[in-house]
């Protein structure tokens, strides 16, 4: 729809100004990042000075990149499982439940989002080291967990919420049991949450860094620990190509959210 500018406040012209700016400050260095992993020079130059698929073939070639490009998936994938499962048991508890403190413990699933996350990664750090799991699979998954866990209560919680329990208990009326009435009736009601909490943790693992830096072992590391710890060393554009990369999921996820949703919508 065509905006009528001559109805337009100066007001609204500024809200407008404000927003192309905040737009601009926020994606134009992924556009830059995006360009130089086409560029053929081996270094970090912008404007490119030609143009080259160079750097992604040895992204694809180099057995370090796609190791850690597998463990950031399985790691991602195994977060949002649980987060989504953990999120929905915890969910009907916070919503339904009828206990002191509810409220309280509802902040307490929160604080995650809160807590500057160097503060919690120091923490986990050291917490994981006195058990042996600091630089392993569990550890990045528990700790991963953390940070995604939030999200898919927030999701699921909302989705809950704004479900009509009436229709619940009216399918237990007509004889299913309870437990069948909230399988059958609810969770497919709740569904969007699911999708949205599945989305968010997916994310939230897939792009971590901080928290992975403190978790990663020589042996094991995820894709934006490798970026991180490249970057250290060489300016190599094949940092660029997998910044790229990661971006580009990134994207393809939230345009599926969208349309997923869009779609439950409708």
């Amino acid at each position: 729809m065509l905006l009528n500018f001559s109805r337009l406040g100066w007001w609204k012209y500024a809200l407008l100004g404000v927003t192309l700016l905040t737009a601009a400050f926020l994606l134009l260095p992924i556009l830059f990042i995006a360009a130089l992993s086409f560029g053929s020079s081996q270094w970090l130059i912008f404007p490119p000075p030609g143009w080259t698929l160079k750097w992604y073939a040895n992204f694809f070639a180099d057995p370090r990149w796609l190791e850690s490009a597998w463990t950031s998936f399985k790691i991602a994938a195994m977060v949002t499982v649980l987060s989504v499962l953990l999120g929905l048991v915890t969910s009907f508890g916070l919503v339904r439940g009828k206990f002191m403190f509810r409220e309280a413990l509802r902040a307490l699933f929160l604080t995650p989002m809160i807590l500057p996350v160097v503060v919690l990664a120091v923490a986990l750090y050291a917490f994981f080291l006195q058990i042996g799991l600091n630089g392993t699979t569990l550890g990045f998954l528990i700790s991963h967990l953390v940070l995604a866990l939030p999200f898919s209560i927030l999701s699921i919680t909302k989705a809950l919420e704004g479900f009509d329990k009436s229709i619940e208990d009216a399918a237990v009326l007509c004889g299913a049991s309870p437990l069948e009435a909230k399988i059958r009736v609810t969770l497919p009601s709740i569904s969007h949450g699911f999708f949205s909490a599945a989305i968010f943790s997916f994310l939230t693992s897939w792009d971590e860094v901080v928290v992975a830096i403190f978790m990663s072992s020589p042996t094991l590391q995820t894709l934006p620990v490798k970026v991180w710890s490249t970057l250290r060393q060489d300016l190599t554009p094949v940092v660029a190509a997998a910044s790229t990369l990661l971006i580009l999921l990134t994207v393809i996820l939230m345009a599926l959210f969208a349309l997923v949703r869009k779609g439950l919508k409708s």
